[in-house]
This record gives structure tokens, sequence and C-alpha cells, in this order.
């Protein structure tokens, strides 16, 4: 879990993008500007009352990130009065159990894991979210997203942010000299994998490496698995423990990812055989597709600001992702992605004036026009997101097919999650079978 704060780091850092032109509307002082009641305010009306009233909020988005969130929400401050005090802090998930069994928690937090969410509410300390920010997260956002956020039937926050994993990111110039098309099945995609394979090259790129967080990427190909050969019913029973951890339909989806992680004649274009995945770092893993060594690298969304300096990611460019495809389309389109959730530990009226505000679509698109970042909330105008990758991972979330699903290790708790699961698929990487990594991962889960 406490790299799941780094994968959303990442999943937000990049180029500056287009600026929002909002500086107009106020100097972004304490107090609303003389514009306050103009045109430009005319969405703010809402949430007016709070003058002169401060919000904090702590989550893991620092440097040029923090200064795009402080940048996203100034019209907001400007029209209402309301100061928002965001602090940010790489040690985030550790930190922020000890302010508030301290006593002091911030009035809101960016919570990227369901599973601490959950244990603040369990501790009582979490407060629900109001009536008005409810319904403004039950107009924007699908009940997919919301059920993370949603306890014994009651709603805690909106999400934020989010990324996209199901994607398999490769080179368009090579695919156009080679003739070979962007595959849209699972079948298509074996295919054409057997075909590079045939030609020289092996087809996959991988790599798993990630300091004390390695084996994390290989837990990401076995929950986009699961969910495309098990469907979102039992992913969901898995990552709840309603099935053990071994249950056969997660080794069957462990096998299945196995007939390319563990393919010789497959992997690992770039840097040697299966073995050199568990030593190969997730930042250097996909380098291969930019030389020709390697044909197809599964990563996230985020993995766009991995590529070397100059790289240009887009449907034309050096680099570009394909949704990693369905087994089964009649199961629909199943995703799998991260986010970060808007939660509240106080209820004064301004803070609920805040929370509800970033679950709206003014907001949103507030932030996407700043560029390099994702968000499932529908009322994002994807003309609005300049990213490609970006644009292409809204259009993904938006879409009435997608199935989304939450990172599964990050629903589980720690010990497996961030613990015996990375270390399994480290050990199954390096030739350890299904079965006994199952069983030992199963047997840690208490």
């Amino acid at each position: 879990m406490a790299f799941a704060r780094s994968r959303q780091a990442l999943a937000v850092t990049g180029v500056l993008g287009l600026a929002l032109g909002v500086a107009a509307c106020g100097t972004g002082n304490d107090k609303k500007s003389d514009k306050a009641g103009s045109a430009e305010c005319a969405a703010y009306e809402k949430y007016q009352g709070h003058d002169g009233k401060k919000v904090s909020i702590y989550s893991s988005i620092r440097d040029i990130e923090d200064e795009r969130l402080q940048q996203s929400w100034k019209e907001f401050e400007d029209c209402t009065g309301i100061k928002i005090d965001h602090e940010g802090s790489g040690e985030f998930e550790a930190q922020l159990p000890v302010r508030v069994d301290g006593g002091n928690a911030p009035d809101i937090a960016f919570i990227p894991q369901p599973g601490l969410l959950k244990r603040f509410v369990d501790s009582g300390k979490l407060k629900p979210a109001g009536a008005d920010t409810k319904a403004m997260a039950e107009q924007n956002y699908s009940p997919d997203w919301l059920k993370y956020s949603t306890v014994n039937g009651q709603f805690y926050g909106a999400p934020l942010g989010s990324n996209v994993k199901s994607f398999v990111w490769y080179s368009p110039k090579m695919f156009k000299e080679k003739g070979w098309s962007v595959p849209t099945t699972w079948q298509e995609l074996i295919d054409l994998s057997d075909k590079i394979a045939a030609s020289g090259t092996k087809p996959w790129c991988a790599g798993i490496e990630s300091g004390d967080a390695t084996g994390w990427p290989a837990t990401d190909w076995i929950e986009d698995v699961l969910l495309r050969t098990g469907g979102p019913e039992v992913y969901d029973k898995w990552t709840t423990h309603e099935i053990p951890f071994n249950d056969p339909q997660v080794a069957t989806a462990v096998n299945q990812a196995g007939t390319i992680l563990k393919n010789e004649k497959y992997v690992n274009g770039g840097f040697g055989g299966v073995k050199s995945i568990a030593t190969t770092s997730f930042q250097e893993a996909g380098g291969p597709v930019l030389t020709g060594k390697c044909a197809l690298h599964r990563q996230a969304s985020f993995y766009a600001n991995q590529w070397a300096k100059g790289t240009k990611v887009a449907e034309d460019g050096d680099v570009f992702a394909f949704y990693f495809p369905a087994v089964d389309p009649a199961k629909g389109k199943p995703v799998l992605g991260g986010g970060e959730f808007v939660a509240a530990f106080a209820d004064r009226p301004e803070v609920q004036a805040v929370q509800t505000y970033l679950a709206s679509g003014e907001y949103a698109n507030s932030r996407a026009k700043i560029g390099d970042w994702v968000s499932a909330n529908k009322k994002l105008d994807i003309n609005n997101v300049p990213n490609p990758v970006d644009k292409l991972s809204v259009g993904i979330l938006q879409d009435e097919k997608t199935v989304f699903r939450f990172d599964g290790s990050d629903l589980m708790p720690a010990a497996v999650g961030a613990g015996t699961f990375w270390k399994g698929m480290v050990a199954w990487i390096n030739g350890k079978d299904t079965t006994t990594v199952l069983n030992d991962i199963e047997g840690s889960w208490k």
C-alpha cells in the first residue's frame, strides 16, 4: 500500500501543459476578491457564505503538482472567500494515521487506498459526506467508483484524480513498418505475440523491481487478467477474501498471465529471459520498445512520464498505448485502475463546501485544463484534456461499457497486498509454481 502513493504520484507527474487563466478572478488572499459576484464567479454561487474561512487539506501531492492544485482551485477561493491550505508529504500514508490518532487531523485528506479510508471509518475518525457532496458525487461518478468510499452503507467522499492500468505500450512507428495491427481481443494479442516471436524479436518486455516495493507490477498483471478471466464478481470476492487467495479461478488467471510473463519465447525483450523480469526496474522496463528490441509493454497510464526525455507520446508518435484487450468481450470492458478519495475529518460547513466542489464538473475541468491529470468525473470534457494518453484514459473511464475495478492489492490488508503478494510474485517469476505461491499468500491472510 505504501507504494500506492508513489504510483499515484507518478500518475500526476509530467509536462506543465496548458495554463489556466483564472488569475483575473482575484488576488488569492483569504477574502473574496472584488470580482466576487461577477460572471466568472457564477458557478460558485452554491458555495457562498463562508468568506474568510480556512480549510486544511493533506495529501501525497507535492512540488509542481502541488502548484497545479493551488492553481486548480484558485478561482473557487477567489469567488467564495474560502482559503484552502494544502500540505503535501512524501510520508503521507505513514503520517496521516499519526496525525489523526494524535488529534491533529487535517480537515480533508486525499486518500489513495480504500483500505486506509476504511481504517479511519472503523476508528470513528472520518465524517460521512454531507448530502450535497453525496448528491454531487452520485451525479458525476459511476457506482463502480463510489463503492470504494462507501463503508457499511455510508458514503464518505468522492474520487478526485484517477489512473488507468489496463494499457499496453507500443511503438506506432514499429507497428506501421512491420504491418502489425493493434489487437482488440485477447486472441489477437496472442496471435500478434506469436508473429513477433517468430520474426526473432521477443514481443514483451517487463520489469518488477522497485526497491522495497519490488513485485507490485506483477500484481497488477494478475489483477488485470483475473478481471478478464473471472469477471468483476470473482475479482470482488477475491479482494475481500470471500474466496481464498488460492481459489482455482485465481490460479487460472495467474497461469494465463504466465503464458506471457513466464514464456521464454515472449520475454524479456532487451533484458534476457524470464528471470530478468525480477531484476529489471519498472522504470526501465519499457525502454526496449523505443529501440525495437521489444514490441509490447503492459503498464499504467502514468508510465507516460517514464519515457526518455524528448519521446513523443502520441498515436503518431514514438510510443503510445492501447487498451489491454478483454478475454471475453461479453463480460464488458474490464478496466483496472487507481485514484484517491476526498475524505473529511471535520464537517464544518466550509469543509463540506470544499468537499462538494472537488466532486463537481467545474473542478474536474479546471484541473484537467492545466494538464497531466485524469479523472473519472462524467462532467469532464475530454477536449479539456491536452495529453493524448490522458485523453485515451478519460475516454475509457467514461465509456459506458467499462467495468472499473480498483487496484486489488490496495484493497487487501497491507500485510498481503503490499507484502506477501508482492514477494510471492517475485518467487513466481523466479520459477516457483503457481500452486505453492498462492498457497503461501493464502496462508499469510489473517
